[in-house]
């Protein structure tokens, strides 16, 4: 059964259809990578799913079943405890996304006490053990530190600790590595990998970069102009890719040769 069911979902903006008709399955424990530029709709479909579309934005149709549910049925109170809960979201800039005047450490903790996971002392403790799966060294220590104090990729980390703190059967990555320089994006692609694994998360992973759906996903949904005009197995379609739009997104992978 499927974890995430998403059918025929269209959201407008005014006038303007951002999303046209879009449906994709996601199964527990699978990495769906959702590849396109800038503007075509991938990072919409993002937040519809946990229904984050600021106005003018709506979703005009569809449906999103998830864990057997529609979302789109839902309360916002309801969602709220679907959020981070059993849905969790990696921004693509941690510096915006994380509350400057809070040491990151509460700002870990605060996902679970939000979600009643435990005590404030129990979520502390929680909240030093994650930072450790994420692999920032001295955990303990750096919980107490700001964002500012923290690099970028440390930042990013920090991210990823939040978004698993409830333990989440689904993440949605949203660009998670656009930000940080290659090597560090590497590394950041290898814990999501690592974690994944540990923790059997299925992986919504948007993209503009082919190369990361190639190492990441099990499937690949390309977006154009806000329609799925290409999904498959990844070795299927980086192999014999049948849309133009996905010849030449593949074409601008750097170091790939044809087969």
């Amino acid at each position: 059964m499927s974890l995430l069911d998403v059918r025929n979902l269209t959201v407008t903006f005014g006038g303007v259809t951002a999303v046209d008709n879009v449906s994709f399955q996601l199964s527990p424990g699978e990495t769906l990578g959702v590849v396109g530029e800038s503007g075509s709709g991938k990072s919409v479909t993002a937040f519809s799913i946990l229904r984050l579309v600021q106005p003018p934005g709506r979703i005009a149709a569809g449906s999103i079943v998830f864990e057997g549910q529609d979302l789109l049925t839902l309360s916002e109170r309801e969602m709220r405890e679907i959020r981070g809960a059993r849905i969790s979201l990696i921004f693509q800039e941690p510096m915006t996304a994380l509350n400057p005047v809070m040491r990151v450490g509460d700002q870990i903790a605060e996902a679970l006490t939000v979600h009643g996971m435990g005590s404030r002392a129990e979520a502390r403790q929680r909240a030093a053990d994650l930072l450790d799966a994420v692999r920032i060294p001295d955990a303990p220590r750096r919980a107490r530190d700001y964002p500012h104090q923290l690099s970028g990729g440390m930042r990013q980390r920090v991210m990823v600790a939040i978004a698993l703190a409830c333990r989440p059967p689904l993440i949605i990555a949203d660009e998670p590595t656009t930000a940080l320089d290659v090597t560090i994006q590497a590394q950041v692609l290898d814990l999501l990998r690592e974690l994944k694994a540990r923790f059997n998360l299925a992986l919504l992973l948007i993209t503009h970069d082919f190369g990361v759906v190639a190492e990441m996903a099990d499937r690949v949904a390309v977006m154009y102009r806000g329609r799925i005009v290409e999904e498959g197995p990844v070795r299927q379609i980086l192999r014999s890719p049948v849309h133009e739009y996905t010849q030449n997104l593949l074409a601008a992978v750097p170091g790939r040769h044809a087969q």
